[in-house]
């Protein structure tokens, strides 16, 4: 489907030059000699490469068809990742350097959105938040305000993120999984 380029936003898929990319950040310019233009900064879904590109507004691009579907965790082995549809009971996997740091965060059963492109699965969405037990971490000082400092906590998956001083290992917390950071104590 073809979008103009004013329309690019980020998280967007597009297809260009040949490639999938998936936009990072966009910026609408407005120079005071010639014509906007929408400053686009975007990463190849395949070749991991970046690409600044400037698209004029009058230009249109190729938004990339998506389809989506629910698939549950299995297991993994040295490379990939295995999801199991519930309704078909169809395997499919995804390696693990598509999916970096959010594939520790998979648990077994964990119902997940898997997106296809051309039929092959290139991307996977977890639920927003997910439930962790902090493994170790630092002793809080005494004196230390609660709302300005954080201190480094290892979740029971290898992750390493910051947490209140009021929390201590064995806890269990609610993580979010869009950017890594602790929201609440269970």
């Amino acid at each position: 489907m073809k979008i103009s380029a004013n329309e690019i936003k980020p998280g967007m898929l597009i297809e260009y030059k040949d490639d999938l990319w998936e936009v990072l950040k966009t910026q609408h310019v407005k120079p005071g000699k010639g014509g906007a233009f929408n400053q686009v900064e975007m990463k190849s879904i395949n070749k991991k490469t970046k690409l600044n590109e400037r698209f004029r507004s009058e230009q249109t691009v190729e938004r990339a068809t998506i389809e989506e579907e629910k698939y549950s965790y299995i297991y993994d082995d040295e490379n990939n990742y295995f999801f199991m549809d519930q309704k078909t009971f169809e395997q499919i996997n995804v390696a693990k350097n598509n999916l970096g740091e959010k594939g520790k965060l998979l648990k077994e059963n964990l119902e997940v959105n898997v997106k296809f492109y051309d039929n092959k699965p290139i991307r996977i969405e977890l639920p927003n938040q997910i439930n962790c037990k902090i493994e170790s971490t630092d002793v809080a000082l005494k004196g230390q305000t609660v709302s300005s400092s954080y201190k480094p906590a290892v979740l029971d998956n290898g992750l390493s993120i910051q947490v209140p001083p009021f929390i201590e290992s064995g806890d269990e917390i609610i993580l979010d999984t869009r950017s890594f950071e602790y929201i609440k104590k269970i």
